[in-house]
């Protein structure tokens, strides 16, 4: 039994302490890979060496909408030099933010039509993080789609109708510890939305399922979010497993 994380950020800080560690527990816990979305070009030298030293965790390229300033056509200009420098599995983490700062919102927008743009141009899948902007960043999505442009809709946290039209637009759902919250309410997608447009993620080392809420996550929690899915779909952990790597295999292909 394998799982697949989509979504971890292990190339931060908060892992400097004990990164082997917990990259060990990660496999301990069956899980055969991680792909990592970039942030800024901070971050980009970090991510690199994890992935030269540990050939089954995954670098994509992209900017944070967070990292979003009025300088972000040149971070941008940059990055897609390392684009045409390299193989990436795939664009991210881009999208829209509106809960901390609504300051450059515009070149939020700016930047996301870039990194889609991207994701078509080279043909690998766009991961999507969308605080408070779910509505703003599909209808971008909906404006770039040409039919090829597929990927993640990471962190999902949205309604039944919501994940409807995300999947309208070839694109799955990111399923991580909010899954585990009480209050979460993912049980409403979950119980309705079919195992196939699933995947699994951490956010590591945000976002750590129950009961290791408020502590700092790591993908060796992963099978806490597939127990959670498998609970809420009568599934047993076994399919949720099979179901959820084989669908990050064919999107990553």
């Amino acid at each position: 039994m394998t799982f697949i994380d989509t979504h971890a950020h292990i190339f931060a800080s908060e892992f400097e302490p004990d990164r082997a560690e917990m990259l060990s527990r990660a496999r301990a816990a069956g899980v055969s890979q991680i792909f990592m979305p970039n942030i800024d070009l901070t971050s980009v030298e970090a991510m690199l060496a994890l992935e030269e030293l540990n050939p089954w965790c995954h670098s994509l390229m992209g900017l944070h909408p967070c990292s979003v300033k009025a300088d972000y056509m040149q971070e941008l200009e940059q990055m897609e030099v390392w684009l045409q420098k390299r193989p990436f599995k795939g664009i991210g983490e881009a999208g829209l933010d509106l809960y901390w700062d609504k300051t450059f919102f515009k070149e939020q927008q700016a930047a996301l039509r870039v990194q889609c743009g991207w994701a078509k141009k080279y043909q690998i899948p766009l991961v999507l993080h969308t605080r408070d902007a779910f509505r703003e960043t599909l209808e971008i999505v909906q404006e770039e789609q040409d039919g090829t442009l597929k990927g993640i809709f990471h962190c999902f946290s949205g309604t039944v109708a919501e994940a409807r039209e995300v999947l309208d637009q070839n694109f799955l759902l990111g399923i991580g510890g909010v899954s585990t919250f009480k209050n979460g309410g993912l049980e409403p997608v979950l119980q309705q939305i079919g195992i196939e447009h699933l995947v699994l993620e951490t956010d590591s080392p945000y976002l750590a399922p129950v009961p290791k809420r408020g502590k700092r996550n790591e993908s060796a929690y992963l099978p806490l979010v597939a127990q959670r899915i498998a609970e809420i779909k009568s599934l047993t952990l076994e399919e949720v497993a099979a179901a959820t790597t084989a669908n990050a295999l064919r999107l990553f292909s």
